[in-house]
């Protein structure tokens, strides 16, 4: 069983920065990710990373502005968000992906380990 609590939303401006926080409890070194839903869109992956934290992958929207990483002996997943714009906007979940500590999938039908989100507001 794995626990995910995440933190560190809040109500920027565009072009600010964020960094997002998810602190896992249970099994380590499962695949990660970070996910985010938007009133009336269907959640979409935003980045994932290996157990070993050795490979990441992103979604082509957030390439070159968000960074994911983890703190593997804090047992602590991150997510630095620079460069926000408002269409960030949206409730970002981090998930783990219990059968998987290498492969990381786009699809959030894989995770079955979810926090309960943290809002993220960027105003223009």
């Amino acid at each position: 069983q794995v626990q995910l609590v995440e933190s560190g939303g809040g109500l920027v401006q565009a072009g600010d920065s964020l960094r997002l926080s998810c602190a896992a409890s249970g099994r380590t070194y499962l695949v990660m990710s970070w996910f985010r839903q938007a009133p009336g869109k269907e959640r979409e992956f935003v980045a994932g990373i290996s157990g070993s934290g050795g490979s990441t992958m992103y979604a082509d929207s957030v390439k070159g502005r968000f960074t994911i990483s983890r703190d593997k002996a804090r047992n602590t997943l991150y997510l630095q968000m620079n460069s926000l714009e408002p269409e960030d906007t949206a409730v970002y979940y981090c998930a783990a992906d219990a059968h998987q500590t290498v492969l990381v999938v786009r699809a959030h039908r894989a995770y079955e380990y979810w926090g309960q989100g943290t809002q993220v507001t960027v105003s223009s």
